[in-house]
């Protein structure tokens, strides 16, 4: 190849580059909140965080309780090697949900990096605190924050999408610095799953992490491309969470989560 030829190609490459960047701006993360369609109300439920591979790593449960005109939700992860992940999510849902507060601890063997990530998304403020190389640091960003942002209420919103419709959900990722990124939600069909003798049928959401600008274009190419999350939403009239699979941290591990029932402690 010649100089003339080369110096065409990586002309072109950097236009491609620049014209994703201008799209991302173009194409801006904020829209309307998620219409309510099912409200949420007071939940005590129990999880299981399992690999890939059907192994058991954490023991969870859920605690949603609504307060007034909003809901807090806490989602707790205890895992067998003593780490542990804990979500407090508080939302209002007064005709479109809306979220107020995100703050994720993250603490154990099982994260590569020890984060403390809190959100208010009324003021715009997000910090993130971590360790690295046994040093805390801390991002405080004041950032624009978008109407719809879906921090810890991706499940609750895919409930309330109607069928057939594509969405986009945007979110803050801490990659440690906290970057807001969109997941492009779209339906692949349903599929059955059975209870005791009973069989159902679940949504299958697939939610494509979208980075956005100069970054995104270049991370299929890197293979920093995360991966597509999975989310199934129970078919009914009055849909619930069936299980998802995504990471529970940046460049993490699809890890799945499901229900599961107490048993009994004799």
């Amino acid at each position: 190849m010649g100089i003339d030829v080369r110096r065409a190609v990586t002309l072109r490459l950097i236009a491609a580059l620049l014209l994703g960047a201008l799209l991302s701006i173009a194409d801006p993360l904020s829209a309307d909140p998620v219409t309510v369609r099912y409200a949420e109300g007071l939940v005590h439920g129990y999880l299981v965080l399992r690999a890939l591979d059907g192994r058991i790593l954490a023991d969870g449960e859920q605690l949603q309780i609504p307060r007034g005109d909003s809901v807090t939700s806490k989602t707790i992860f205890r895992f067998r090697d003593g780490s542990s992940h804990e979500e407090t999510v508080v939302f209002s849902q007064r005709g479109r949900f809306r979220l107020l507060s995100n703050r994720i601890v993250q603490k154990g063997p099982a994260f590569p990096r020890p984060i403390d990530m809190s959100i208010d998304a009324r003021s715009g403020r997000v910090t993130v605190r971590y360790k690295d190389d046994d040093k805390e640091k801390v991002h405080d960003e004041q950032m624009e924050l978008p109407a719809d942002l879906a921090n810890g209420l991706v499940a609750v919103l895919l409930k309330n999408v109607p069928r057939g419709t594509a969405v986009t959900l945007p979110v803050v990722a801490a990659t440690p610095k906290p970057r807001l990124v969109k997941l492009q939600v779209s339906q692949a069909g349903e599929e059955s799953f059975a209870v005791g003798r009973s069989s159902h049928k679940a949504a299958h959401f697939v939610l494509k992490v979208d980075i956005g600008g100069v970054k995104g274009a270049i991370a299929p190419v890197v293979g920093k491309q995360p991966p597509d999350n999975h989310v199934w939403i129970l078919v009914s009239e009055a849909p619930s969470f069936v299980k998802s699979e995504a990471p529970l941290f940046a460049e993490g591990p699809l890890w799945r989560i499901e229900l599961t029932s107490p048993t009994s402690a004799r």
